[in-house]
């Protein structure tokens, strides 16, 4: 019962065959051996659950009454400790929700455990001083990736029903590819980020599940606008998961965003999605996308001047507690200036101009998520350079390929499981749609979900 999808949990709820009561124990009692979770408020949960149980029975259930849903523990639940996986935080308490965990409470969701996540959130890993490194569920010698690493690992063991995730280089779809199960960013401005980094048009609040019609069951409950976020909006579409008509579908096809290192099992793996569609009667065409070195450059030029200047006050009174890796993020200041901020948004410039035409003649791209399926589970991000395919990259983000569409931001973006590995990691694709067109992408998800075997299998 642990791995009922939402929809269908809510049309147990309905239809009185099953009670969130029910669902909450079957939940709680799947045990976490891969150090998904950090904190669980069981006798809360249950309270909850007796109470949504009570909702559907006199006719006032919400859009995600009695469903567990694991916050990540960079996101204030009121009252409950947010240590954002970082030793330096570990007496924080937050004094309010963050926007989309008081979304999700003003739908019915309940917050029965909080999901690890790295130093600060500051690496595509999961584990800190803090925690553990989080087990990939189905090796326990990978990671779980990251940020949102205990978010996608609780997913595919069972250990929640929702799980919330965000994203700055691509949080939520590097785990969510690791642990075979949906991960949404979505565009700037559908979902309320919280002060002040929703000033940064890199940082992304999104959903995580286990099949696309559950990630926008959650989408759609915590989008909109909040006050706490200008550039919030409510004038949206929701997103559904009716499958696209594949006789007009446009799909462009990139292993490498034209400078990525991509390993032979992840071409493989991601090529079998637009095979499928191409078969199915869609339109596919590889395209060549004129990118090159100077997008991770600029990818972290802008994280140093907001990301390592947030963390570079902790290096002289905290220094201690931190990873190598938030030492490495927060130094990056240092090396960077507000000449090299103004090039990075160049940059952006120069990598709309490459896409937009390609954007504009197909209705999705598709490309992998991570150039391997994933990394050693005690990796370290600061330290030194890996080999893919032959080449050398950066240990930090140079096995990755999300991070553009965070500097696009307009851009929604699903990752949908593709493949496994040898190893046994399973491995995503990045479905990338037209800007703000959220609801399209949806159904392109939708689509590519019913015609791969693979998707719906990793559950554990």
């Amino acid at each position: 019962m642990a791995f009922i999808s939402a929809v269908d949990a809510l049309a147990e709820f309905s239809a009185g065959r099953l009670s969130p009561v029910e669902l909450m124990e079957a939940v709680l009692t799947v045990e976490d051996t891969d150090g998904a979770l950090t904190q669980v408020y069981a006798e809360e949960a249950m309270e909850a659950a007796r109470a949504a149980e009570q909702a559907w029975f006199n006719g006032s259930a919400r859009a995600l009454e009695g469903l567990p849903i694991a916050v990540k523990e960079d996101k204030g639940v009121t009252g409950k400790p947010t240590s954002a996986g970082s030793q330096v935080f570990a007496d924080s308490i937050a004094g309010a929700d963050a926007p989309p965990v008081a979304a999700m409470r003003a739908a019915g969701g309940i917050f029965h455990a909080r999901t690890n996540v790295p130093d600060m959130g500051s690496a595509g890993i999961t584990g800190s001083l803090r925690y553990p490194p989080t087990k990939n569920p189905y090796n326990p010698t990978f990671n779980s990736l990251g940020s949102s690493g205990g978010a996608a690992a609780a997913l595919a063991k069972g250990l929640t029903t929702l799980a919330n995730a965000s994203d700055y280089c691509g949080s939520i779809r590097l785990p969510a590819a690791a642990c075979g199960v949906v991960g949404f960013k979505p565009s700037r401005g559908r979902n309320a980020v919280g002060a002040y980094f929703n000033l940064d048009w890199y940082d992304h609040d999104g959903a995580m599940a286990r099949s696309v019609a559950d990630c926008a069951l959650l989408q759609n409950a915590i989008a909109g606008q909040q006050p706490v976020d200008l550039f919030s909006r409510d004038d949206w579409t929701p997103v559904t998961a009716n499958p696209a008509d594949t006789a007009s579908l446009r799909v462009a096809v990139s292993i490498d965003l034209g400078f990525a290192a991509v390993d032979s099992e992840v071409a493989a793996a991601t090529l079998k999605l637009p095979s499928r569609l191409e078969a199915a009667g869609a339109e596919v065409n590889e395209v060549e996308i004129g990118w090159g070195d100077e997008v991770l450059q600029a990818y972290r030029d802008h994280a140093a001047m907001i990301m390592g200047a947030w963390m570079q006050p902790y290096l002289e009174s905290s220094r201690d507690l931190l990873t190598p890796y938030a030492i490495a993020c927060a130094e990056s200041v240092y090396d960077v200036t507000p000449a090299n901020f103004v090039r990075s948004m160049e940059v952006e410039t120069e990598m709309w101009n490459e896409l937009a035409p390609i954007m504009g003649a197909h209705d999705v791209l598709i490309c992998p998520t991570t150039g391997v399926p994933s990394v050693p589970l005690d990796f370290d991000p600061a330290g030194p350079d890996i080999e893919i395919d032959g080449r050398s990259v950066a240990a930090d983000y140079g096995w990755m390929l999300t991070y553009p569409f965070n500097m696009l931001s307009a851009l929604p973006v699903l990752n949908i499981p593709s493949g496994t590995a040898g190893s046994g990691v399973p491995i995503g694709a990045q479905l990338v749609g037209r800007p703000f067109d959220d609801h399209s992408l949806f159904s392109v998800g939708a689509l590519v979900e019913q015609l791969s075997p693979t998707i719906g299998t990793f559950a554990r």
